[in-house]
């Protein structure tokens, strides 16, 4: 997933993921040396207004709490500049100078450049609790004519398909941006369809699924597909977003990564994600407290 050695194919997903889908005593901002467009009172974040468990307005998402983590060792507040994700998004938060900081984005990506990532985690079949007892790949045969909700466009549509389930498959728009639209995300959406018995399983990001899965009102197993081929890839590294060629602050939340890494990952794991280790795909263990 990193440089030359990412084929123009997985460079598409990491670029779609970004869509979609940072020393000990450290000083205020204000004291470091930082690039002309970083802020130096206010940590300034580009997040989307209503991208639950990610982000929020009212700042309830998981993205949102590592912001404040980030926020707090630099010694200043949070800012944040909204703007819906989507196609643009980059070019519209991080490319007109309005914010520095993209708390969530796939490593490898070309769209900005990233911090060293602070968690990995993949894609997971989701089922009502007991209904897919046992499954834990998509090559299983009990997913045979089964309805599947899936998000176009994302990574596992091709693994899908590669199966035969195409026929079973429900396919999800990626944006719909309607206002009117009942459910905050099309995550959420599918979830609903699959807590009413609309759909019999889901394949979705296991940062988003496990919390909206918690939270949807009824039983349900999450399972992180971990034993699927490398190709396409559905395991991801997250790390976060600055302008190219803003080292010094790129170092700076490095830093801030290494420092602070415990209190990340309780964050992740009070919502639910699925933290993978680094260089194979097993669960990490859960922090003992």
């Amino acid at each position: 997933m990193h440089g030359r050695l990412m084929s123009r194919s997985t460079r598409r997903i990491a670029n779609a993921l970004a869509l979609l889908l940072i020393t000990a005593g450290a000083r205020p901002v204000s004291a470091q040396q930082l690039p002309d467009l970083v802020t130096t009172d206010v940590l300034r974040v580009c997040g989307d207004p209503g991208n639950m468990p990610f982000s929020e307005r009212k700042e309830d998402g998981f993205e949102n709490k590592i912001a404040a983590i980030i926020a707090d060792e630099l010694k200043v507040k949070v800012r944040y500049y909204w703007l819906t994700q989507g196609p643009g998004f980059v070019r519209n938060t991080l490319g007109t100078g309005l914010c520095d900081l993209i708390v969530g984005s796939a490593a490898g990506s070309e769209l900005v450049q990233h911090t060293n990532p602070y968690y990995r985690s993949g894609y997971t079949l989701v089922s009502r609790h007991g209904d897919l007892a046992g499954v834990t790949k998509l090559d299983d045969p009990k997913l045979k004519g089964k309805a599947i909700g899936v998000i176009a466009g994302t990574p596992p549509v091709n693994r899908m398909g590669e199966l035969g389930l195409v026929g079973s498959m429900k396919t999800y728009a990626p944006y719909q941006l309607d206002p009117a639209r009942k459910h905050q995300t099309v995550s959420a959406e599918i979830i609903a369809d699959l807590a009413e018995k609309k759909i019999d399983a889901a394949v979705l990001w296991g940062p988003a699924a496990g919390w909206l899965a918690k939270n949807s009102g009824a039983a349900m197993d999450v399972v992180p597909l971990l034993q699927e081929p490398d190709r396409p890839p559905l395991t991801f590294r997250i790390a976060m977003g600055v302008r190219q060629n803003e080292n010094d602050w790129k170092r700076t939340l490095n830093t801030i990564l290494r420092k602070r890494r415990a209190d990340i990952d309780q964050v992740l794991r009070d919502y639910e994600v699925p933290l993978l280790e680094d260089d194979e795909n097993r669960l990490l263990e859960p922090v003992k407290h």
